[in-house]
């Protein structure tokens, strides 16, 4: 059975690049450009792995890390940002994110990622 990842961000270009790539990988993809809706998404459905973006409307990537942690600690965390401030990569650290991407982010870097991620 492929793994079920969740790729969250609000640029869609992001959502459907990484959607293509992983499904060219072999995972089941779904994609979500409301934090809102992707968050009632994790609290219903059991994902392998979650990416997404730090900066978003309503809901954040570090809100998402947090709930996850929660609900679902065996669950990784990959988070991509275009404001990369060591303040902000401290903070997701210390919230045990996976990994942690500026962008953009180099497809070969986000593939060994999430493989890893997902073996471990």
């Amino acid at each position: 059975m492929p793994k079920k990842i969740i790729v969250i961000d609000d640029e869609k270009i992001i959502c459907d690049m990484a959607k293509k790539i992983l499904q060219i990988e072999g995972y089941e993809v779904d994609t979500f450009t409301d934090s809102v809706l992707a968050l009632d998404s994790i609290r219903k459905t059991q994902y392998d792995l979650i990416v997404t973006d730090l900066m978003m409307e309503k809901v954040s990537g570090m809100d998402i890390l947090r709930e996850v942690n929660q609900r679902s600690p065996q669950t990784k965390v990959i988070m991509l940002t275009a404001y990369a401030t060591l303040d902000a990569t401290i903070e997701a650290i210390r919230e045990q994110v996976y990994d942690f991407f500026p962008k953009p982010v180099k497809i070969e870097d986000l593939k060994k990622s999430v493989k890893k991620a997902l073996a471990d």
